[in-house]
Order: C-alpha cells, then structure tokens, then sequence
C-alpha cells in the first residue's frame, strides 16, 4: 500500500472513494426559468430533465435516481406547472422550445397582454432559447429522458393516433407509457412489459414541446410519462431503461 493510502483505514478510504463520485448540485438559470442541476461522475451520454415543477413524484424519482446513476439532470424548481414571465405572466415551460409554440400559450395564459407585450417576451425568448436548449442537450449519439407525471386524463390514447409506431402491453393501464423519438429507442423499450409510442418526425401542430423539438433534430429523446402518485412504477420504468436502453 502506497504511503498515501496507509493515512486511512479501509474505512475512511471507501468514504473518500464513495465522496469523489457523490452527486454534486448547483443552481441556474436559463430562459428565464430557475433549475437545479444534479450532476453524477463525468459521463455526459445521459441527461435528464424534470421540466414541469408540479409533478413532485417525477422530482422525487429522478432526485434518488441521480444517487446512484452517472449523468446530468435539470430539474425545475417552480412548483407549479407554469413559470412566471414578463410583468406578471405565466408560461408553460415545455412550450418555448419554439417561437410558434411560446406565441400560442402566451396568448392563451396570457389574455390580459398586449401583443406588444407577447412580443417583448417572444423576442427575449428568441435571444434565450439556444441556451436552454445546450444545457438540456447529451451529447452526440447520447439520449435525454425528461420524466412527466400525468393527473387530468391525459394517457397514451392522446399519442397513439399520432405515432409512427406503438407497443401497447397494458391497455388497462393508459396513463404510464415511453414515448421515443429514436426507432432504435423504441424498439428495445417495445421489449419491456410496459406501454410504448414512437414519435420519430415532428408531425401536427407545433405546441412548442421539447418532445416535438427533439423528434426534428433527430435526437435520441425518451419521456417516461406516469400517473402522479405512483412512485414505484416510475422508478421501476427509469430502473427498466436503465438496464436495456444503451
């Protein structure tokens, strides 16, 4: 043993080992919204992304999640749905990944704002936006997985109708699916027990969502969408693609 290591007890050198890889916090923000970011070892081929503040067993899931797993993750930390903007308005923040998506749900949050306000805030948003977008981003070839919870009806009847392909192992069970935008995501997710949509092109409206953005730039995009409430199916569906999505 070096003599380095003879100043600690088998012990203390385990701490010491165990503490260099301890996940590390900090605090941003960008595009005007405020993020925790929890970083785990040096590996950047995976991102996580908690972007919607209200769905606290999404946070819960990914905040344990990040103790044990190497990545970046950026967790909102609003605790509402929407994040406040301009003098006194609000946003949906999975809803300025474009102009077009940011436009519509100003105008609809927004009803009191002139459209010279909307404006101010499209064009700061614009100057924003790349910004976002790079801190959210794994690096080439690498997969981002956002985490949702769901808790007003919405299910993956909502995605099937436009999917490229799907996978539905329980139809009773609607409310907890993978969507991906990769073809090769989808069909190693499609051998899990659990429901699946591809989404590889960026069709319909644009609704200014990270999903929709991701499926255009040909990025490797997998959102684990749960029924609020139920932690352990959410942390079994992350530990699931964990263990059989490269």
């Amino acid at each position: 043993m070096s003599d380095a290591l003879s100043r600690y007890s088998r012990r203390e050198f385990q701490q010491l080992a165990l503490a260099a890889f301890a996940p590390s916090t900090r605090h941003r923000t960008l595009a005007g919204v405020r993020f925790e970011v929890i970083r785990n070892g040096r590996s950047k081929t995976r991102a996580y992304l908690l972007i919607h503040g209200n769905e606290q067993t999404a946070r819960e899931v990914l905040r344990e999640h990040m103790k044990a797993h190497r990545g970046t993750a950026h967790l909102v930390e609003q605790d509402t749905r929407m994040v406040p903007v301009g003098n006194g308005g609000k946003l949906d923040p999975n809803r300025l990944f474009s102009r077009a998506g940011a436009e519509r749900n100003l105008k609809r949050f927004n009803s009191g704002w002139s459209d010279g306000a909307i404006a101010r805030e499209l064009h700061r948003l614009d100057r924003e936006r790349g910004k976002l977008i790079a801190a959210l981003l794994p690096p080439r070839g690498g997969l981002l997985v956002t985490l949702h919870n769901n808790s007003e009806g919405y299910s993956v009847k909502d995605e099937i109708e436009i999917s490229n392909a799907t996978s539905i192992r329980k139809p009773d069970e609607p409310h907890e699916f993978f969507l991906a935008t990769a073809k090769a995501d989808f069909e190693a997710l499609a051998k899990s027990p659990y429901n699946v949509v591809l989404q590889s092109e960026a069709a319909g409206e644009d609704d200014g969502s990270l999903s929709r953005l991701m499926a255009a730039r040909g990025v490797r995009y997998v959102n684990l969408e749960v029924e609020l409430g139920k932690r352990a199916m959410q942390h079994e569906m992350l530990n699931w693609l964990e263990a059989n999505v490269p």
